[in-house]
């Protein structure tokens, strides 16, 4: 595997990461938000990733990020507050179902890996410095 090929994976693993890290945001910035049906109240964003090889020997895998997709509606959390002005005609409203600890674990999962990433490309370059140091 060459230094580029180090660069490409950990490229593509800092997108990932951002993507969910984006995901995230925004699900915790909306998890007030209200709806007068389970189908208009916030959904909240999942990241879905997959693999791609390099090479035929498997040596190296990239991230692809297949998408963000919305989770289906739900109505786990309708609450009762009739003088809502986005209550329905019984007087529920719906938020988002969202997990504020799962977030906040997912949150800290993939700023490790972040860092993780970063650290790699790091220590590539510092490699890449040291090769060109030994040419002089």
């Amino acid at each position: 595997m060459s230094l580029s090929n180090i660069f490409a994976v950990s490229g593509s693993a800092l997108n990932a990461q951002t993507v969910r890290l984006n995901s995230i945001a925004s699900n915790l910035a909306n998890m007030s938000s209200v709806g007068s049906s389970p189908e208009t109240a916030y959904r909240p964003l999942r990241p879905v990733f997959s693999t791609i090889y390099d090479d035929l020997e498997g040596q190296s895998a990239r991230v692809n990020i297949e998408g963000v997709y919305k989770m289906p509606p739900s109505d786990n959390n309708r609450r009762y507050e009739p003088g809502n002005p986005l209550a329905d005609e019984t007087g529920y409203v719906y938020y988002p179902d969202i997990n504020v600890i799962q977030e906040m674990a997912d949150m800290l999962s993939a700023t490790r890996s972040y860092q993780s990433s970063m650290e790699v490309m790091v220590s590539a370059r510092k490699l890449q410095q040291t090769l060109l140091s030994l040419a002089e």
